[in-house]
């Protein structure tokens, strides 16, 4: 529910930004891809504004995502065989305890060796008057 009070609250003006954006940027510009001729392009796209600012702002994302999506193989890769290995050690594990019929252990009680006992209260001076 949080989420989506928050969602809400941050979607909604952005939104408006955009949708205000999009009204003041209406002219048409055009964009040329060839850095040759810029007065007869052998591409040009004539598009508005906004559109323009708004497509490079997605191409931007996505390829800020894709960056880091391969700058984090290597954390992905490591984490898949870390769970490999952590599958075959319980395999391992339960063909011991079938084998030798151990079960599981109880839970162990804390330890008695602790310097702090809350049955001990110290005792306190009386107030001064």
């Amino acid at each position: 529910m949080f989420r989506k009070i928050v969602t809400a609250i941050v979607v909604v003006p952005l939104a408006a930004v955009i949708i205000a954006f999009a009204v003041a940027n209406r002219e048409t510009v055009t964009v040329s891809f060839d850095p040759f001729s810029s007065t007869s392009p052998a591409y040009a796209a004539t598009l508005p504004l906004f559109a323009v600012i708004l497509l490079v702002l997605i191409i931007g994302v996505v390829v800020g995502g894709v960056a880091a999506w391969i700058r984090q193989s290597k954390w992905r890769r490591t984490a898949r065989q870390l769970d490999g290995e952590i599958r075959t050690l319980r395999a391992e594990l339960d063909a011991i305890r079938r084998r030798f019929a151990v079960s599981e252990p109880a839970a162990a009680a804390p330890p008695e060796t602790s310097f702090f006992d809350p049955t001990i209260r110290p005792a306190l001076p009386p107030p001064v008057p």
